[in-house]
C-alpha cells in the first residue's frame, strides 16, 4: 500500500509523460542563454548599424598614410623629405601624414622631443580626425615580414569600429618584375660619370630570411644583365657579401663604387657598408686588393626610384 501510494505521489504531466527535475532545469537555462545570446545579437546589430548610418552621414575625408621602417639619422632623412615633397606635388588636395613601424628608432626620436606615430596609432588618429578614406603606401623594398605585418594592421583597420569607409594598401617597391627592371635601371643611372667600365658598383641591400628575400636574388640578375660589373649583395640572406667578392675577384675589379640598395642611407650604409671596421664591406673590399669609393644616398633621394612608390600609390589611392 505503501509504495502505491508513492506511485500516486509522483508527478504527470497532462499527456501522461513524467517530468525529469533535471533535464527541466537543463532546458530553462538553455532558453535563458538562447535568450540572452538572441538580445545580444541584436544589440550587436543595431550598434553595428548606427555605425554604419554614422559614417554613411559623415562627410568623405580623404588621406595618405606613408609608412617606413624609420631612420634616426638626420642626413639620412634626407631620403624622406624628398619623398614627401614628391608625394605632395602628385596629391596636392590630399593629407599626408607618416608612421615609422620600427619602435626602437620611435622610441630614440621622441628622446629628441620628435614625436612620430607608429602605423596603428596614426590610422587610430586619422579615424578619430574624421578621415573616411586612406590609403597606406608601404615604403619597404620587398614584401618582406615588416610589409606583412602592416598589411596585417590595414586588414584589422577595415572592419569594427575604426573601420574606415575605404582603406587601402600600396605594395612595396620591388613587388613586379617590371618593377625590379626599373628600379635597377633608375639606380645604374645613379652611378658616378667617372666610373669607368672596368670598375665595380656594388649595392648594399638590406636582405632578410623571409622568402620574399628572393626580390634581392632577381635585382641582382636583373642589375648584372645591364652591366657586367654591377653587383647586388646583402647584409642578411642571399646574395651574400661572399659571393660578390668572388665575382669581382672573376672579373679582376680593382675598384669599386659602394651604394646603399635602401630607402635611406642610415646605419647600415654609413657603418656595415662604408664604415671603417674590420668588418664592413669597404675594409673586407680593400683587404682584398679592391679599393672603394662610397656614395652615401638613399634610394628615397632618387626621383626615378621614388616614382615607383608612388606608381603603387596612385593604384591604392584610385581604389579609394
Amino acid at each position: 500500500m505503501e509504495r502505491l501510494y508513492a506511485r500516486r505521489e509522483k508527478k504527470y504531466t497532462p499527456s501522461g509523460n513524467h517530468v525529469n527535475p533535471e533535464r527541466t532545469t537543463k532546458a530553462r537555462q538553455w532558453v535563458t542563454g538562447l535568450l540572452i545570446v538572441t538580445l545580444v545579437a541584436s544589440l550587436t546589430s543595431q550598434t553595428t548599424a548606427k555605425e554604419h548610418a554614422h559614417m554613411d552621414k559623415q562627410k568623405d575625408k580623404t588621406g595618405i598614410l606613408l609608412v617606413t621602417f624609420g631612420t634616426s639619422n638626420a642626413q639620412a632623412r634626407k631620403a624622406f623629405d624628398n619623398i614627401d615633397r614628391m608625394a605632395e606635388k602628385r596629391f596636392q588636395d590630399t593629407e599626408i601624414r607618416w608612421a615609422y613601424t620600427s619602435h626602437m628608432i620611435r622610441k630614440m626620436l621622441a628622446k629628441e622631443g620628435k614625436n612620430i606615430n607608429s602605423p596603428v596609432t596614426a590610422l587610430a588618429k586619422m579615424h578619430d580626425d574624421g578621415f573616411t578614406h586612406v590609403a597606406v603606401q608601404s615604403l619597404h623594398v620587398i614584401a618582406g615580414e615588416e610589409y606583412n605585418q602592416l598589411k596585417d594592421t590595414v586588414q584589422a583597420f577595415r572592419r569594427g569600429p575604426f573601420g574606415f569607409k575605404q582603406l587601402t594598401l600600396g605594395k612595396p617597391l620591388l613587388s613586379s618584375y617590371e618593377d625590379v627592371r626599373e628600379v635597377s635601371k633608375a639606380m645604374l643611372a645613379q652611378v658616378p660619370e667617372q666610373r669607368s667600365e672596368d670598375e665595380a658598383v656594388i649595392f648594399m641591400g638590406h636582405g632578410t630570411h623571409h622568402p620574399a628575400g628572393l626580390s634581392y636574388v632577381a635585382v641582382s640578375s636583373v642589375l648584372n644583365d645591364m652591366d657586367n660589373n654591377a653587383f647586388l649583395g646583402s647584409v642578411e640572406g642571399h646574395p651574400t657579401l661572399d659571393r660578390v667578392l668572388n665575382e669581382c675577384k672573376s672579373a679582376g675589379v680593382e675598384q669599386a663604387w659602394l651604394m646603399p640598395f635602401m630607402s635611406v642611407a642610415g646605419d647600415h650604409a654609413r657603418n656595415d657598408m662604408a664604415g671603417d671596421s674590420e668588418d664592413s664591406w669597404k675594409s673586407v673590399l680593400e683587404k682584398n686588393g679592391i679599393a672603394c669609393e662610397s656614395i652615401l644616398k638613399g634610394m628615397g633621394e632618387y626621383d626615378d626610384v621614388v616614382k615607383v612608390w608612388l606608381d603603387h600609390l596612385e593604384e591604392a589611392f584610385s581604389e579609394l
